[in-house]
């Protein structure tokens, strides 16, 4: 698995060779809310990486255990439209997952080539009434393929993350995700796993057919 670090997004990115980055987006898109601008940004991040992982020329020395024909991206937030952004910009990425993100680049109208889709989102009931978001309404339609639109009760936009896990470890759950740092830990992992081990290496995931006594927490929205 790879992790994307993107430049520019955050003070003190440091190169190996001792070049250090600034937060050129603090400056330029986080204020005036252009946020398309990010998740285009990193569909363009993507593909690099994929090249230097995959490409006749890798920087990675053990690039040989990377099956390129098996090629999964999964994002939170705005890391969650950029997984449906690379996959429309890069025919590589077999299957995504948007974790409880805006899709700031639209899905587009012409879908994305018949590759699956897993957007798994926080509780509705949590989210605040001057957010309104209906860009995961007018993407589901164009999702073209396999997808699931589930959510998770009781856990907040960082329900996806390890932040509910830290905060219960020191004693200081997040008030936006009521469900235990644990529950979220454990929901995320199994539903994105199984998720990649169905349509990457094609084993069986029954949790993903229909809801189950087990995770009473996960709602299928549209299946």
């Amino acid at each position: 698995m790879a992790a994307v670090d993107h430049a520019y997004e955050s003070d003190g990115t440091l190169f190996p060779g001792g070049r250090t980055l600034s937060c050129t987006a603090c400056e330029q898109v986080f204020p005036d809310g252009s946020l398309r601008r990010v998740s285009d940004s990193r569909a363009r991040d993507v593909p690099f990486v994929l090249d230097r992982l995959t490409g006749p020329r890798p920087a990675w020395r053990y690039s040989w255990l990377i099956d390129s024909r098996r090629i999964g991206m999964a994002g939170h937030s705005i890391g969650g439209a950029a997984a449906s952004a690379t996959m429309a910009a890069d025919p590589r990425v077999d299957a995504g997952v948007n974790m409880d993100g805006t899709f700031f680049t639209p899905v587009p109208e012409g879908g994305l080539g018949g590759r699956p889709f897993l957007m798994l989102g926080g509780d509705p009931a949590l989210l605040p009434p001057d957010f309104p978001d209906t860009s995961w309404e007018d993407g589901w339609p164009r999702l073209d393929g396999w997808k699931r639109w589930l959510t998770v009760t009781g856990a907040g936009h960082p329900g996806f993350t390890d932040w509910p896990v830290l905060g219960d470890q020191a004693g200081y759950p997040h008030p936006e995700t009521p469900l235990s740092g644990t529950r979220s830990q454990q929901i995320t992992r199994a539903y994105v796993g199984d998720f990649f081990d169905l349509h990457l290496r094609g084993m069986p995931a029954p949790r993903l057919d229909a809801p189950t006594a087990a995770d009473p927490e996960v709602v299928f929205h549209r299946s």
